[in-house]
């Protein structure tokens, strides 16, 4: 079993788009992408959320990755009411999930991955 990852976007498109990258470095690990409205809009779900995170779970906790603004206040407000170990990355979103899916893919923990994730922080582009 691995950690599970759920990828939180306003757009479905980019947490997919983000989740096909992570799952060609980690194809172990479930990358599940919880991205826009049900019906295909702009915006953030609590239920796309949730139903990822029952997804995403083996069994060694989920990783929650999300982009910005409500999808973060969206993630974080559902946290206590998840079952499992589920976590918040405080984390880039597209560096973090690529991080935490390699480092997952390795059998880490989810505290390692969750660590993995926020050090991507430190990857600098100049």
């Amino acid at each position: 079993m691995t950690v599970g990852l759920v990828l939180v976007s306003h757009s479905r498109t980019l947490a997919e788009g983000t989740a096909e990258l992570v799952a060609q470095l980690a194809a172990d690990v479930r990358v599940i992408p919880a991205g826009g409205t049900p019906d295909g809009g702009l915006g953030t779900s609590p239920e796309l959320i949730t139903d990822a995170v029952t997804r995403a779970d083996g069994g060694d906790g989920v990783l929650i990755l999300a982009d910005l603004g409500s999808a973060v206040l969206t993630a974080r407000l559902l946290l206590d009411d998840l079952d499992g170990d589920v976590r918040l990355a405080d984390a880039p979103f597209v560096e973090g999930a690529v991080a935490a899916g390699v480092i997952a893919g390795t059998g880490a923990t989810l505290t390692e991955a969750l660590a993995a994730a926020e050090e991507a922080w430190a990857y600098r582009k100049s």
